[in-house]
């Protein structure tokens, strides 16, 4: 587009300069008066004796110079002789003696012709030849330029790496050693390949990169390049797909083709599900594109022989829409799995992200590894940052704890909103809200420990109960839901034996509370009645890729028992939560005290209110939110 510009711009340029030159040459071309003299009328001036001096200059020009009379000086006025015919010989012809041209009464100069104005007389002639080049190369070059944007439409758009200087290696991919372990033999063949094909081995064609959003995948890929140090092709799904049917096909070919001529190398399809959805799920034509490109890629990927030392690697979080014969063995054989990271590769994490940063001494990252359950490498780095920027707002050399906590809290729950203006008694029941989850909570065995209670809003929430688990959990007890229902409805319950009414602020509770009893009925098997069974089964149709229906398998009398068991489980948790409450009313009121003087309270301020009364167990991360 620049190059285009540039072009313009001098064809612009060209344009003026030509236009000056021409007009300027008209005006050097122009007399300097208004009235022009024949040779006839010159010669009469001079025989009545006139004419002082007659200069003759380029192009049969005349300057005829007469004597003039006060301030004004000589005249003068311009002639034109004729061509071919000296001036003096033309002068003779109309009458002038010889006598009459001597230079004591006629002074007669011939002016040579100056060379800047041969040369313009030159250029303005030949200019417009010139331009009219110029003009016809450059309309040229552009019908060639769209000629061959026409022809390299179906080329690959893929970005090739150069792996002399990797800039990722496996040092900066952390809190996945187990897929790191299984991508170190796709390293080892690219460095090798004869040790392999020597025993007949076959490498893995292709290796697919599966998980959640932000675990790493693009990065273990590029990890996978830098070690290997092999040339290294990135490319999104989406880029093959356009809406000219066979566009995609060709750049499938292309793709594989440069590949090939820079083998050993690594091809890289990221969000592969956009070209490599299961056929046969389109409506109508329009996916006829997408489908000859997925077909494309399936013949490319066979036509590999064994010592072609091409491997293509992908990267989705939807493998459960690929069609199945690009999973088959000899396509993308081998599954790499990249989970969400445990505690210790959380901390691991948020060292490499930390490189480069001034933490404070009392900065541990160890802690903030086990207050972030659930945090992929995005988020963790996401976190890093917005401590970073934290501290920066504060004026601050380091980055500090109190940034951390803070980073974890807006990363989840967004920005503090202090500048939201309430009045006094509705302060009042958010503080009794969250103060009753916060009671409830820390009177349940099975419930996680109380990190934080505040009533300065986050995002749509108008406070937050943080709970937060002090040991790593995969599995999750029917005991542990429990108890997550009864603090989720802690509040609710702390609103009706407090105010003796209820608000709007438990909506999120309540939305939180039937989706987790409704789960345990109808997925997990928790309901007594209704035993270990799965009811509903989730539809889902391939080229939407979500969850558009449940499918109802069940009669009506089940369906009746499973919103009363739903009803069930939320009841009991509500009475509960009402007579926990009952029981530890003077705590309530001191917490709700101390969060309308101080807004937000730690866990220690919270326990030095309110010790909790049984030994805590680990669970899983919770918050509660009015």
């Amino acid at each position: 587009m620049n190059n285009s510009r540039n072009q313009s711009l001098i064809i612009y340029a060209l344009l003026f300069v030509a236009i000056v030159a021409m007009v300027f040459f008209q005006i050097k071309q122009q007399p300097g008066t208004d009235e022009t003299l024949s040779i006839n009328q010159v010669a009469a001036d001079i025989q009545q004796g006139r004419v002082k001096r007659i200069v003759s200059e380029a192009d049969n020009r005349l300057r005829v110079i007469y004597p003039g009379g006060g301030a004004q000086g000589d005249l003068e006025k311009i002639a034109q002789k004729e061509d071919g015919v000296s001036l003096v010989e033309q002068l003779l012809q109309f009458g002038v003696s010889a006598e009459q041209l001597t230079p004591d009464k006629v002074k007669v100069e011939i002016q040579p012709p100056s060379s800047w104005l041969s040369i313009l007389s030159i250029i303005g002639y030949v200019l417009p030849f010139i331009l009219m080049f110029v003009l016809f190369w450059w309309i040229f070059r552009q019908a060639q330029g769209s000629n061959n944007q026409a022809m390299s439409f179906g080329k690959s758009r893929a970005r090739m790496f150069s792996g002399e200087h990797p800039t990722v290696t496996f040092d900066d991919v952390a809190g996945a050693e187990e897929s790191k372990e299984e991508l170190k033999e796709v390293v080892e063949f690219l460095r090798e390949p004869q040790k392999f094909i020597q025993l007949g081995a076959r490498i893995p064609k292709g290796v697919l990169l599966v998980g959640p959003p932000g675990t790493g995948k693009t990065l273990l890929a590029k990890a996978v390049s830098g070690e290997a140090g092999v040339p290294f092709f990135s490319i999104s799904g989406s880029e093959f797909v356009e809406m000219f049917v066979g566009v995609g096909a060709s750049r499938v070919r292309d793709l594989f083709d440069q590949a090939k001529r820079h083998s050993p190398c690594i091809v890289f399809v990221d969000e592969i599900d956009a070209v490599g959805r299961q056929r046969g799920a389109g409506l109508g034509g329009s996916h006829d594109e997408r489908e000859q490109t997925l077909n494309q890629m399936l013949v490319e990927m066979d036509g590999f022989d064994t010592d072609t030392n091409v491997i293509v690697m992908a990267a989705t979080n939807r493998p459960d829409i690929l069609d199945p014969a690009l999973l088959r063995p000899g396509r993308f054989d081998r599954r790499v799995t990249l989970d969400r990271p445990d505690m210790k590769g959380r901390e691991a994490i948020l060292k490499v992200h930390a490189k480069g940063k001034p933490l404070d001494p009392d900065c541990d990252l160890g802690s903030v590894a086990r207050g972030t359950p659930g945090f992929v490498g995005a988020d963790l780095e996401n976190l890093v940052n917005e401590a970073a920027i934290l501290a920066a707002r504060r004026n601050k050399k380091s980055i500090g704890q109190s940034e951390m906590e803070e980073a974890i809290e807006r990363v989840v729950m967004g920005p503090e909103r202090k500048s939201r203006l309430i009045s006094e008694e509705e302060k009042r029941i958010i503080a009794y809200h969250e103060a009753g989850h916060a009671v409830v909570g820390n009177a349940i065995v099975e419930a996680d420990p109380v990190q934080k209670v505040t009533i300065v809003g986050r995002g749509q929430a108008g406070g937050v109960t943080w709970f937060r688990p002090d040991e790593e959990r995969v599995l999750m007890s029917r005991k542990k839901f429990l108890a997550t229902l009864t603090y989720a409805l802690g509040g609710r319950a702390a609103e009706a034996e407090v105010f003796d009414d209820i608000t709007s602020g438990a909506s999120n509770d309540i939305e939180q509370v039937t989706r987790i009893a409704r789960t345990m009925v109808t997925r997990l098997g928790m309901s007594e009645k209704l035993g270990n069974m799965v009811y509903g089964q989730k539809e889902e149709l391939i080229f939407l890729g979500r969850e558009i229906s449940e499918q109802r398998d069940y009669s009506e009398s089940i369906a009746q028992q499973i919103d009363a068991e739903v009803r069930k489980l939320v009841d009991d948790a509500y009475k509960q939560a009402q007579d926990i409450l009952k029981k530890y009313r003077k705590e309530l009121d001191a917490v709700a005290a101390l969060l309308l003087e101080k807004e937000s309270i730690t866990r220690e301020e919270f326990e030095k209110v309110f010790p909790p009364p049984v030994s805590k167990k680990s669970g899983t991360p919770q918050s509660a939110s009015s």
